[in-house]
């Protein structure tokens, strides 16, 4: 019989499993100190990093709350990189499960409410290690003690700050590309830039919305997106009729910086010429000085009509001038809609609104676009 436990728990060996007392989180547990080991305090986690190159880590949850603090804590864990999408998810009224997994690593959190207190672990570990991972996740599940008190409440984030990378130290799962979109019906259909989801496991709209690919037109580089689930826009793009005549003011609504911002930004220009460099029909040349994610993004008149949307346009392999922006003209967006089933609205009212008008009206039909793994 020992020969049979001694075997059973070889597995085990060199985890260097030892209960610890963290009174300041208020937890009592067995963890592996042999691989991780005690790295700070930052609310609402007890962090437990990996000493050596196992890549293991160890979370002690530990606040006040209730109910909704629970159910908060549960949307938050699942946007860190450290939460694979792939695996089991189940909140209930006082305690959530939350299981992912990739080829990389895989976690396990579990979480209770009892007394106005949320206190509970998450175990990260290395993928295809199953059999100690599963082991040692028993024993940590079976010594896990309540003791008193919590860390600290975790601190709302100052209005207006913008997104952040980290979570109390942990980093937000991160898309692999963004770009901006513009609404083109009531629906919650957009139109933007092919590169913005080309090669994708899965696209979003806002980092919240799935929407599909609906139709793609390769030569122009336009792609229309679907959500799954109707939304209704704030703003949907209107078509300018009228040509745009040379030196024209012009704006483009996008995610400059990709989604680091809550909301898109707008840059003002003017209209350069009519054609691409290379007398490209369908293009639109604009003195404008534009980023990457504002690829998509929609252009528009001095009265918020849409002109174009923002689109790569340099030839291949070449650099072009600061300052030296494309857009997509609106006979070939308009093609495209048509052959994706959406009738475009459009206009051929002139108008002169302030800056800050046309930059609330440009902003209320983008959307941010980004490619996730």
């Amino acid at each position: 019989r020992a020969e049979l436990l001694r075997q059973y728990n070889a597995v085990l060996d060199g985890l260097g499993l030892k209960t610890v007392r963290d009174a300041e989180a208020g937890i009592e547990m067995v963890l592996p100190l042999g691989i991780v080991a005690f790295d700070r305090h930052e609310p609402p986690f007890a962090h437990y990093t990996a000493t050596g190159d196992l890549p293991a880590r160890v979370l002690l949850i530990s606040q006040p709350g209730d109910r909704v603090t629970l159910s908060a804590l549960y949307d938050i864990l699942q946007s860190l990189e450290i939460v694979p999408e792939e695996g089991e998810r189940n909140l209930g009224p006082d305690s959530f499960t939350l299981t992912g997994a990739n080829a990389r690593l895989v976690s396990h959190t579990r979480a209770w409410l009892e007394n106005g207190e949320i206190k509970g672990f998450t175990l990260v570990w290395p993928a295809g290690d199953e059999e100690r991972r599963t082991r040692l996740l028993a024993a940590m599940e079976q010594s896990f003690a309540r003791l008193p008190g919590t860390l600290p409440p975790v601190a709302a984030p100052a209005a207006g700050t913008g997104r952040r990378d980290l979570v109390s130290g942990l980093e937000l799962r991160r898309p692999r590309l963004s770009r901006s979109g513009f609404f083109v019906d009531p629906h919650g259909a957009v139109l933007t830039t092919l590169e913005a989801v080309r090669g994708c496991g899965r696209i979003t709209l806002d980092e919240t919305y799935r929407a599909d690919i609906a139709h793609v037109d390769e030569r122009l580089g336009i792609a229309i997106l679907r959500p799954r689930e109707p939304l209704a826009p704030m703003e949907v793009a209107r078509f300018q009729e009228a040509a745009p005549p040379r030196l024209a003011r012009v704006a483009v609504a996008g995610y400059s910086y990709e989604g680091l911002l809550d909301a898109p930004s707008v840059t003002f220009g003017q209209v350069e010429e009519i054609g691409g460099l290379a007398g490209e029909a369908h293009l639109t040349r604009l003195a404008l000085a534009a980023r990457p994610g504002d690829r998509g993004g929609p252009v528009v008149d001095a009265g918020g009509a849409v002109l174009g949307m923002l689109v790569p346009g340099a030839p291949e392999g070449r650099s072009l001038p600061e300052g030296v922006s494309f857009a997509a003209s609106n006979g070939a967006l308009q093609e495209v809609l048509v052959r994706g089933g959406i009738a475009p609205q459009t206009t051929r009212a002139a108008g002169d609104l302030s800056a800050e008008t046309l930059s609330d009206r440009a902003a209320a039909m983008t959307v941010l676009v980004s490619c996730w793994e």
